[in-house]
């Protein structure tokens, strides 16, 4: 990653850490980029330094119990497929032994 990538990064983590102290008195724009951050560009470091930062704990709390840490329906599908795959597993492991 060169410099100036580096730079954007720290400028957006930047502007994301503004807007999420505002949180939940922010627009439903500043909510779906806020989203679109965590989900897409943010990298662990990014997020550590966020959810430690003493000023932002209890904005970053609610918005991760809100809206990050929910399955969604892609989520639940490859849960779904995981469980069937493990039960023919086992299924097929039984059978062999049989």
């Amino acid at each position: 990653m060169s410099n100036h990538d580096e730079i954007r990064r720290a400028e957006r983590r930047a502007h994301i850490e503004a807007a999420l102290a505002d949180y939940p008195h922010i627009d439903p724009d500043t909510l779906v980029d806020i989203l679109q951050w965590f989900k897409k560009e943010a990298t662990a470091l990014d997020v550590g330094q966020i959810a430690s930062n003493p000023k932002l704990y209890e904005p970053y709390q609610r918005l991760k119990a809100k809206h990050l840490d929910r399955f969604r329906g892609a989520d639940l599908f490859w849960i779904a497929v995981g469980i069937v795959l493990a039960g023919m597993a086992v299924g097929l492991a039984i059978w062999a032994i049989v």
